[in-house]
């Protein structure tokens, strides 16, 4: 889980609950969540979920797998995530 500085590119404090809670489903689960699973924790609808996952994987905090399901990688040092609320 190398790469981005969070000084280089700061995130909002909404995706840094994104990137936590993807950072420790895949640790609990052993798989990246679905944006069903990301839909359900946070209460949004699905266009929310997925704009929000397009947005991360431009500002350069996740990475996908093209036509790859659960393959979400959080890019960000797990260090400098915030505590899931």
């Amino acid at each position: 889980m190398a790469g981005v500085s969070p000084s280089a590119k700061p995130f909002t404090p909404k995706q840094g609950q994104y990137l936590a809670f993807i950072h420790l489903y895949t640790r609990l689960h052993r798989r990246a969540p679905a944006e069903t699973d990301m839909q359900e924790y946070f209460r949004v609808s699905p266009p929310s979920v997925h704009q929000m996952v397009l947005t991360l994987e431009r500002a350069g905090f996740i990475r996908r797998q093209p036509r790859t399901p659960r393959s979400i990688e959080v890019l960000v040092d797990p260090k400098h995530l915030p505590e899931l609320i």
